[in-house]
């Protein structure tokens, strides 16, 4: 095993795990205060990478060429516009089901993750698009031969502190807000909060607003480092985020990004000493090793029924 190859397997695996546990927070806190599993929100993350590509034209045809501004703008502008997807998927797929069976909110984000697919394919194309690279130049580490060196770009080293930093603010919200505590109060007992005055409608509705703005932040990070995506990059990568979630504990916030962590750096290290056309057999069965050992995940709590 080549100490080189190792620590770039980690480097990558890092990055990769930061990606999954920016989209996996919007799982984990949609499900942890109402109890459904948003199926539309990796397409959410898609629709952010089509938001970059159109804001970075826009911006660029309005004459700003700096990248640093360049990049700032279009993240803000990107997290802006989809969380107004996201409250807007909530408003009309969701909100009319808070009171149905828990089948039919199921369905519908189904539905709503076909309709986004299909919104997208038609008004920009079946064919990959992608953006200029703005983000240019690496750091080597451990060089000891011109095929033995550990790459970073700064792309990566920006997605990492860039997802260290979201979650950060995010947990600080959570924990030392006031709507970060009637978000604890509803996750705990929704129909008790309502009963003490807290506008249960208007928390979840910040909640799909917040996980549609991580997946914004990462959904534009990851179109500055690949440059390519289509329609469709939002099923695959919404399913891993998933699984992150599950992996980390569903409903905790920190065991999203453990879990995204967790299983990027599972199929890092998979793809570069075993096989990568396996790495996604891996990563499953590390999930279904995980829920038989441990079905609450590794930072979740047993779910105790309330009476």
């Amino acid at each position: 095993m080549s100490f080189h190859i190792l620590v770039q397997q980690v480097v990558n695996g890092l990055v990769l795990g930061s990606v999954y546990g920016l989209i996996a927070v919007g799982y984990t806190m949609v499900y942890g205060i109402i109890g459904m599993i948003n199926f539309a929100h990796g397409d959410v993350y898609m629709i952010a990478a089509y938001l970059t590509a159109i804001f970075l034209a826009a911006l660029t045809l309005l004459g700003i060429q700096s990248p640093p501004l360049l990049i700032l703008l279009v993240l803000l502008l990107t997290m802006a516009f989809t969380a107004l997807y996201g409250w807007s998927m909530e408003r009309i797929a969701y909100k009319p089901l808070r009171h149905s069976t828990r089948l039919a909110p199921l369905i519908s984000a189904i539905g709503m993750s076909l309709i986004l697919q299909n919104y997208v394919r038609l008004s920009q194309g079946a064919r990959s698009q992608g953006t200029p690279t703005l983000i240019q130049g690496s750091v080597r580490l451990f060089e000891n031969g011109p095929d033995q060196f550990v790459q970073i770009t700064y792309a990566q080293i920006l997605i990492v502190v860039t997802a260290v930093i979201g979650m950060s603010l995010l947990w600080y919200w959570i924990q030392s807000t006031a709507m970060g505590r009637a978000c604890r109060a509803v996750q705990q007992d929704r129909i008790m909060a309502a009963l003490l005055g807290v506008d249960t409608d208007r928390v979840i509705s910040v909640v799909f607003v917040l996980g549609a703005s991580m997946a914004a932040v990462a959904g534009t990070l990851v179109t500055f480092n690949y440059g390519s995506f289509d329609f469709f990059i939002g099923f695959v990568i919404g399913i891993k985020a998933f699984t992150a979630a599950v992996l980390g504990g569903i409903g905790s916030l920190p065991g999203a990004m453990l879990g995204g962590l967790v299983l990027g750096l599972a199929e890092s290290i998979f793809s570069g000493f075993v096989n990568t056309d396996y790495k996604d057999v891996f990563a499953f069965s590390l999930l279904v090793g995980v829920l038989i050992f441990r079905p609450s995940g590794l930072l979740g709590r047993p779910e105790v029924e309330k009476v």
